[in-house]
């Protein structure tokens, strides 16, 4: 870690905190996702800032920015491409669609069928495309941020679990408290405060701070405790389905992230905990329709956590 690493995380969170307002956890949990090279869920009601959000990570971090609003009757050419005929070269010439991009906003998901939500799979896990027997490799980095409604809304398809296990983190902003919404109502509107913040990174400094999550230092120690987490998920009574070996090293990524955000160069048990319930809360599942992040904050109270740990 060098010494600007610090002030460059510290710098863009001030941007953002600039556009979405009372919010800092979510806004780091947000930031760490990138950082750690994830792909992010945000689940809320509409109105909420999800979109906001989004732009205003876009214009931190310097990144292009495409979204694609996700509709019953999207097919998977609309956000892949596809190929077409030329006449004058008598061939076929793709023609990328607008998952081809560094920041791509997959705005409310679960509004588009399960055929179009599939053709999110392969590019979110191998960043690449498929079309016609060809392969197209899209160009780091690649973040997708994706936006659902509450399930109970009408017109919404659940995604599958196939799917959730590609987001690193899913969090939700929800409403703001009273003071922050009162700010809010005489302030300025959201488009306005996105044209005031300013360009922090750009795609190689952020690849550079995503290099950086590897060599965050985790001790065998800590590690011990993220097993015990991820054993109590699949033995505890009140799950179905517990973490993955996928999802424990979800865990482990995003708590690097974590402890990057905080200036350290290594893991303590609090960035654990911090991170827990936005990796596990949407791969858990409960025996009796118990919602995961509250399954998520259940498994955190069993287990216990460590002394002291020195770096």
């Amino acid at each position: 870690m060098t010494s600007s690493t610090p002030k460059l995380i510290q710098a863009s969170l001030q941007e953002l905190d600039k556009v979405i307002l009372g919010k800092p956890q979510q806004l780091q949990l947000a930031f760490a996702c990138l950082l750690a090279g994830g792909h992010l869920l945000l689940e809320d009601l509409p109105g909420m800032g999800k979109t906001t959000l989004a732009h205003a990570l876009a214009r931190v971090c310097g990144l292009e920015y495409k979204r694609v609003q996700f509709t019953s009757d999207m097919l998977p050419a609309d956000l892949l491409g596809a190929s077409v005929f030329d006449a004058r070269s008598a061939g076929f010439h793709f023609h990328p669609g607008p998952v081809f991009t560094q920041l791509l906003l997959a705005d409310e998901l679960n509004r588009a069928s399960p055929k179009a939500q599939s053709a999110l799979l392969e590019v979110m896990e191998e960043q690449q495309v498929s079309v016609d027997g060809y392969t197209h490799v899209l160009e780091p980095p690649f973040f997708v941020l994706a936006t659902q409604n509450p399930q109970y809304q009408s017109g919404t398809f659940p995604l599958p679990e196939s799917q959730l296990d590609r987001f690193l983190l899913r969090v939700s902003l929800g409403y703001p408290d009273p003071a922050v919404e009162r700010e809010l109502l005489r302030g300025s509107p959201g488009r306005e405060r996105l044209d005031s913040i300013h360009r922090i990174l750009d795609a190689s400094r952020l690849q550079m701070l995503q290099a950086l999550v590897p060599q965050v230092r985790m001790t065998d120690a800590l590690l011990d405790y993220v097993q015990r987490l991820i054993r109590q998920t699949r033995q505890d009574e009140a799950c179905r389905l517990g973490l993955s070996p996928r999802g424990a090293q979800a865990l482990v990524r995003s708590a690097r992230a974590w402890a990057l955000l905080q200036g350290r160069s290594h893991v303590l048990p609090e960035d654990v905990q911090a991170v827990f319930v936005a990796v596990a809360g949407h791969r858990l599942q409960g025996q009796q329709e118990q919602q995961g992040a509250a399954l998520a904050r259940q498994i955190l109270s069993r287990v216990d956590t460590l002394g002291p740990v020195h770096a």
